[in-house]
């Protein structure tokens, strides 16, 4: 005959084994459920440009080149480029080249009629996205026919178009403050036909500015294309 204390402990043990394997099997489940929420957001980039003149110079808050394939982007579910065709406004009315709307058309090439200059010094260019959105990323090209930094760039995130609510910065690579914007912790970067994507982790806002002053080749403030990609806030 079995001791019952034997079968107390017998019973015990098969309790916290099977306890044990359902723990397991619910982690195992919960992970691939959490990784369905998310996809990859689309990016199309414009073929890459190897002419130019060779970029000299070096910054003490310059990133260093990376040349590896760029991951794929993860986001929620139905994340789209909520910029795309949307209203742009900016400090310089009149631009030096192009058109405002060039900014958010979708066309990524880099020849003159495709490109936007607003005028020297510090100038922004903004994009009201309609409604109020949550913004997971944003992808810029200033500029990728050559090499080139563009100096105090900065993007905040708001409320309203005069950037009086709610204003956030998502990316800011000042780090002396003299754009008289604050000082920022994001590096300097070369152009180049990828852009630069930065994770903005879901900030919640309608209106986007960029902030430039100048670039390594002239004191022009430049862009391609802006895309942010985001999703109707509820």
């Amino acid at each position: 005959m079995s001791h019952p204390f034997l079968l107390i402990r017998h019973h015990a043990c098969a309790t916290a084994l099977i306890a044990g394997v359902v723990l397991v099997l619910g982690a195992g489940l919960s992970a691939p459920a959490a990784a369905q929420d998310k996809e990859a957001i689309k990016i199309e980039l414009p073929q890459p440009y190897f002419g130019g003149t060779p970029l000299d110079y070096f910054g003490p808050n310059l990133e260093k080149p990376n040349y590896k394939p760029r991951p794929p982007f993860m986001a929620p579910k139905g994340t789209t480029n909520v910029a795309l065709g949307k209203a742009v406004s900016s400090s310089d009315a009149d631009p030096e080249l192009g058109a405002l709307g060039l900014l958010v058309d979708g066309d990524k090439g880099y020849r003159p009629k495709q490109v936007l200059g607003l005028a020297n010094g510090h100038q922004w260019v903004q994009v009201d996205l309609g409604a109020p959105h949550h913004l997971y990323a944003f992808l810029l090209w200033h500029y990728h026919a050559e090499e080139r930094v563009y100096f105090e760039t900065a993007v905040q995130v708001a409320s309203d178009a005069e950037f009086t609510k709610d204003v956030q910065f998502v990316f800011n690579n000042d780090h002396d403050n003299s754009a008289g914007l604050g000082v920022g912790s994001d590096k300097e970067y070369v152009e180049d036909y990828r852009g630069k994507l930065v994770d903005m982790k879901g900030v919640k806002g309608q209106f986007v500015r960029l902030y430039s002053v100048g670039n390594t080749s002239d004191e022009l403030n430049h862009y391609v294309e802006l895309e942010v990609f985001g999703k109707p806030a509820e």
